[in-house]
């Protein structure tokens, strides 16, 4: 199947934020990885939001060679942060080395305060030194936070491999992300009628810190708004943004997938 549908396809694409392990996709992954092939979806990241979802998707990533992983506590987990989850992700990032290839998502969500920003702030920044650790470039979730996010990761992160998945900042705060060395990532809301700042940023951004993304099965595409969303959904992700930056599907599509390989030290 995957080679048929590489031939298939004027575009290989790679969605590098999808939580595929989780019970949304239990009764049709198989089909849903198929449906990705059919639209040109080659590579697949999966991120983690707590310790259990970072065991379930090592565990994705070590059973399938199309698809990595990353390891980490959201911050809308803090809670659940402590000495015993940081040496139970690091050991879950050893067992699985090559699999796991980052820490995330984590950072700062001033949307919903499930957990103090005080906390928050916290959890971050440890975790960013356990990537550093490990040598692991990392996957930043932010939400209405992007000043105190930003603050932070001048400090603790500036020139090292990282990407604001999902990115809703501004034209300002995508250039303290890129004066710091980071990628971009844009996903499903730069196809909704009211994105037109998400389109300004995914018009603007370098064409080599930009990569592409659904945050499956959240953030579904205009057209499946209201539906789950699926990694097949991130070739209209592309779609939009070669749109706004007036370029051939193609085009990006090489340079996007490029940039995630490098990004994540694929190879």
């Amino acid at each position: 199947m995957l080679a048929s549908s590489l031939r298939r396809s004027d575009a290989v694409l790679f969605d590098t934020h999808c939580h595929l392990d989780t019970d949304k996709f239990d009764t049709d992954r198989d089909a849903v990885f198929e449906r990705a092939y059919a639209a040109g979806v080659m590579r697949f990241l999966n991120p983690a939001y707590d310790l259990e979802s970072s065991r379930r998707a090592a565990a994705l990533s070590v059973a399938r060679t199309d698809l990595v992983s990353a390891v980490g506590v959201h911050p809308n987990s803090a809670a659940e942060w402590g000495a015993e989850v940081r040496a139970a992700l690091r050991q879950i990032a050893l067992d699985a080395l090559g699999r796991v290839v980052a820490i995330g998502e984590i950072g700062l969500d001033y949307h919903w305060n499930v957990a103090e920003p005080a906390k928050q702030k916290v959890v971050f920044i440890e975790q960013l030194a356990l990537a550093a650790e490990l040598d692991l470039p990392v996957i930043i979730h932010c939400r209405e936070a992007y000043d105190d996010t930003l603050d932070i990761l001048e400090v603790e992160w500036r020139d090292r491999p990282l990407v604001l998945h999902s990115f809703a900042g501004d034209l300002q705060q995508m250039q303290r992300a890129l004066d710091c060395g980071f990628h971009i990532g844009i996903s499903g809301p730069v196809t909704y009628p009211n994105a037109a700042g998400t389109r300004a940023v995914a018009r603007a951004v370098p064409a080599d810190r930009l990569v592409i993304e659904t945050d499956s099965p959240y953030l579904s595409p205009q057209k499946y708004r209201g539906k789950r969303n699926e990694p097949a959904f991130v070739r209209l992700v592309a779609l939009k943004i070669a749109e706004v930056r007036e370029e051939m599907l193609s085009d990006l599509a090489l340079y996007t997938t490029r940039n995630a390989m490098e990004l994540f030290r694929l190879g």
